[in-house]
């Protein structure tokens, strides 16, 4: 089992950044890929970044490449995103995920957070 928890969701302006944080609780950490999903309101949940469980690979969504970015710190078994150049878009949750899978099938992953609101002005 494997519990997550984000922080760092907030309000800021267009062209802003911020930094998103997923603190995992387990003693595996370097098992498990992480990723990070967000979910608008009447929207389906998208993919946004993936990195592996030590850090070597990642994967982003066109969406994003560019602008935002994804990295891990095993010693605080804690993942972050880096936020660059918001856009102005609908408020979204951002969902942490985990599984021992880097792409699971279908982006299923095992375990998620609870999410952290993030919200860009324009």
């Amino acid at each position: 089992q494997v519990q997550l928890e984000e922080s760092g969701g907030g309000l800021v302006q267009a062209g802003g950044s911020l930094r998103l944080s997923c603190a995992a609780s387990t003693r595996t950490f370097s098992n498990y890929a992480m990723g990070w999903f967000r979910q608008a309101p009447g929207k389906e949940r998208e993919f946004v970044a993936v990195i592996s469980g030590r850090g070597g690979s990642t994967y982003y969504a066109d969406s994003v490449k560019g602008r935002f970015t994804i990295s891990s710190d095993i010693n605080k078994n804690t993942v972050y995103l880096q936020m660059n150049s918001l856009k102005p878009e609908y408020p979204a949750v951002y969902y942490c995920a985990a599984d021992t899978t880097f792409l699971p099938v279908g982006m299923k992953y095992r375990y998620w957070g609870q999410g952290t609101q993030v919200t860009v002005s324009s």
